[in-house]
């Protein structure tokens, strides 16, 4: 969307009460540290989440000047998440991602040590560090995450990372999988912070529960397709949207089919692919389907509004939070 969409959005999320704002930098569309700066001066009070930078479009070393520099701006509210994903992206740009881990354990070793001012010294498979440190002070204790949804990269967020971020067109049992799976591994190291679980998720909230499925299934329209096909090479995507929702192979694949063909997501999805994939109906019908999320372990949903109502939207989604927390303090 449009930077200055963004600001507005950031500004009702502020006002709203929520815990923060995350920018997905998407391959060749808009880069987030414009918005992210503008979001940062626009709000007080909301963390301003860089989520995700790809290690393989962004040298470590820069990942650490340019989250630094966004939470001095910020008055310490940034996070950074690293991830390696959109394969066929960084295949375009003549580099090869078949194998992400080392990257990224790459990555975040030399993005800490430069945070907490070391003199890095590093040469892993993929990045390389010869006795550099940034030249002023950032806040040390940045938190850094780790986006994906495989076994090795589970095991990286909860060994090296800060928690964890999960994508778009994962059910909520394959989420609780997930964390679990990444929390005994963390266990396992001994750390004692388990890890923070972002999961990334369509938002529609409208008065009338049939109205904000219709919406969102328009959304879910154009993200089944592409998830369908990366689960045909990532076994990770096949099972995010397989696992625990009682749909088979053959019906996400008919329905990738009859999307591709042009018809009408409304027409194609029933309400099973919505209540699997998104938050959508009224507000409190919203936070029952979140307190799902939270009982399988994830810690923060960050929610995807768009279109002519989001902020609105935004302000009910908060006054549904406060007048629940009301309720249980009483």
């Amino acid at each position: 969307m449009h930077p200055r969409e963004c600001v507005g959005l950031a500004q009702a999320a502020d006002k709203a009460g929520l815990v923060g704002i995350w920018f997905a930098e998407n391959a060749f569309a808009r880069g987030i540290l414009p918005v992210a700066a503008a979001c940062a001066l626009s709000t007080k009070n909301v963390r301003i989440n860089a989520g995700v930078f790809n290690p393989y479009s962004r040298h470590p070393a820069m990942m650490a000047m340019e989250i630094g520099a966004l939470d001095e701006l910020s008055d310490g509210r940034a996070s950074l998440t690293i991830g390696a994903g959109i394969v066929s992206a960084t295949a375009k740009l003549g580099l090869n991602s078949e194998k992400p881990v080392p990257a990224l354990r790459d990555a975040i070793t030399i993005v800490r040590g430069l945070l907490r001012r070391e003199e890095v010294d590093y040469e892993g498979p993929a990045y390389t560090a010869k006795k550099i440190r940034l030249d002023y002070r950032p806040r040390p204790d940045i938190p850094v995450y780790l986006a994906g949804r495989g076994n090795l990269t589970a095991k990286l967020a909860a060994e090296a990372a800060d928690g964890l971020v999960i994508s778009n067109m994962c059910s909520v049992q394959f989420a609780g999988r997930l964390v679990e799976l990444m929390r005994s591994f963390a266990r396992a190291a001994g750390r004692s912070v388990l890890g923070h679980v972002v999961q990334y998720m369509p938002c529609v909230m409208r008065s009338d529960s049939f109205e904000a499925l219709k919406v969102v299934k328009r959304g879910l329209g154009q993200l089944l397709p592409r998830y369908w096909t990366l689960g045909q090479t990532v076994g990770s995507a096949k099972d995010g949207l397989l696992a625990g929702t009682h749909m088979s192979e053959a019906d996400i694949e008919r329905a990738s089919k009859r999307l591709r063909a042009g018809e009408d997501p409304t027409e194609v999805l029933d309400d099973s692919f919505a209540l699997s994939f998104s938050l959508a109906g009224t507000p409190k019908e919203c936070l029952t389907l979140a307190a799902k999320y939270k009982a399988a372990g994830v810690d923060e949903l960050a929610l995807t509004f768009s279109g002519p109502t989001a902020q609105e939207e935004i302000a009910a989604i908060g006054a549904a939070l406060v007048q629940m927390r009301t309720s249980v303090q009483r």
